[in-house]
């Protein structure tokens, strides 16, 4: 016989404290720390217990005896049920606070290091449309809001075209406005939806059953005004994708690089699919300082394009470099930092997991006609040894970039052994650097930090921080 389950607890008048980690808030009841979503430090909230531990609890809001007056209106529509931007009903200068605190608190706490000096997080100038790049998803299980089924509504169609549900892998929001990216994305989005819906022949994919044509919608922009459309469909029906792609180039003649993918298999990644040209080129132009970037269908680049630049001045700037330097750029991505801080170096040495981002690189050197790059492809660990230093010669400044994971212990290794004057580190994830810093700690030490946001509205930060090498190393 099953055990009956012990209800979980409603917590009443419980005062909001902090903002943690994940984009939640603390609030305190007795000994027990609870995690909650969408409210701000002062809300007096009741809460409903989600999920109980021994030491924590997560929990959800339910009523609202007061609100906080560190507290703003949030913008859209989707706010609450959408998994993205949950930090809009928090003002933009506490959104940046509690950024600026994160990073500090990570790099004392886990690295337990001096921190030289910290500069203020740098805000985005953009706090809206800022991003270049989304990705959407086809599905034919729409989730419906807790207000749409309290309707007296009847829902015939359940398309939609928007973003998983959190923890939902089969559940989709159909969105009609989304604030991250520029209105005609918006516009792109919602016509393709339309047409595939008024038309026969469009069914919406369903991720259960693997069944299904319209799978995924990507739209790329660029600062220089390009813009990339990328449709997924899971089946090769050509006349169907003629006639779509057809109504989409027409109906917005800005497009200037329109491609579909045929991708059958199980997951939606398209980095192992072959990319079809429709209408225009295989690439957009990003520029920099007068440097271009090819940026194709499955390159990485940074999705906040303002930000960005200022992430890599600040990088630039870190790494001191005068024209006499030999710089490793660990972790190069397609070559975006390698290639921007290459006129001030002697000569700068990528290394990067992915072989097609190495080709991007290249690519992007030849188009500024860049002679002092080299690059290479391979794991981290394998690629930068002793043997690879010896060859190529010591850094004298080493920028690193990992993955949100940071950087393997034998990276670090290889790094204390070539020992450069200078490392800049660049992190989306304080909590890893911190890691890290504190294992370079036994020959460098940190002098300069600056937390910069590159995703405005979200618990996400970046960071750039400059090691030097201690002198009695």
């Amino acid at each position: 016989m099953a055990r009956n389950k012990k209800p979980l607890p409603i917590f009443e008048q419980v005062t909001i404290t902090d903002v943690a980690a994940e984009g939640k808030a603390i609030a305190k009841v007795n000994d027990l720390v609870v995690f909650i979503p969408f409210v701000a430090p002062g809300d007096v909230v009741d809460i409903q217990i989600t999920r109980k531990k021994h030491s924590y609890a997560e929990g959800k809001a339910i009523r609202f005896h007061s609100y906080s007056d560190k507290r703003s209106t949030p913008f859209c529509e989707h706010f609450g049920t959408c998994g993205g931007c949950k930090w809009q009903h928090l003002p933009y200068e506490e959104q940046l606070k509690y950024k600026h605190k994160q990073v500090t608190d990570n790099l004392t706490r886990i690295g337990k290091i001096a921190l030289g000096e910290v500069y203020p997080i740098l805000g985005s100038e953009k706090t809206t449309y800022y991003r270049n790049k989304l990705e959407f998803t086809f599905s034919n299980k729409k989730w419906l809001t807790e207000a749409e089924i309290g309707s007296d509504k009847s829902f015939d169609c359940m398309n939609a075209v928007g973003f998983h549900i959190p923890g939902m892998f089969d559940k989709v929001l159909d969105i009609n406005q989304c604030w991250l990216q520029s209105e005609l994305s918006n516009q792109i989005r919602l016509s393709i939806r339309n047409y595939c819906l008024s038309h026969e022949g469009y069914p919406f994919f369903d991720l259960r059953n693997q069944d299904g044509l319209m799978r995924t919608l990507i739209v790329r922009t660029a600062s220089t005004g390009e813009i990339m459309v990328i449709v997924v469909f899971y089946k090769e029906e050509q006349d169907k994708i003629n006639e779509l792609l057809t109504y989409v180039a027409e109906q917005f003649p800005q497009i200037t690089s329109l491609l579909y993918i045929i991708n059958s298999k199980c997951n939606d990644t398209i980095t192992d699919q072959k990319v079809e040209v429709f209408k225009g080129k295989d690439h957009i132009i990003e520029e920099m300082e007068g440097l271009k970037f090819k940026v194709g269908p499955k390159s990485f680049y940074q999705t906040n394009s303002d930000q960005a630049y200022n992430l890599y001045k600040i990088t630039r700037d870190f790494a001191g470099l005068t024209g006499n330097e030999m710089v490793y750029d660990l972790y190069t991505g397609t070559g975006t930092i390698a290639n921007f801080v290459s006129s001030r170096a002697k000569k700068v040495i990528g290394i990067e997991y992915v072989p097609e981002a190495i080709e991007d690189a290249k690519v992007n050197a030849a188009l500024n006609n860049i002679e002092n790059t080299l690059f290479f492809a391979g794991d981290m660990k394998d690629i930068l040894t002793q043997e690879f230093i010896a060859l190529h010669g010591k850094p004298d400044v080493i920028i690193t970039d990992p993955p949100r994971a940071g950087m393997h212990d034998d990276v670090i290794d290889t790094i204390l052994f070539a020992e450069p004057r200078r490392i800049v580190y660049v992190s989306c994830n304080p909590a890893t650097q911190a890691r890290d810093l504190g294992l370079l700690d036994v020959k460098y030490e940190v002098k300069k930090v600056q937390p910069v946001d590159m995703f405005p509205h979200t618990h996400h930060v970046e960071n750039v921080v400059l090691l030097e090498k201690k002198s009695h190393s």
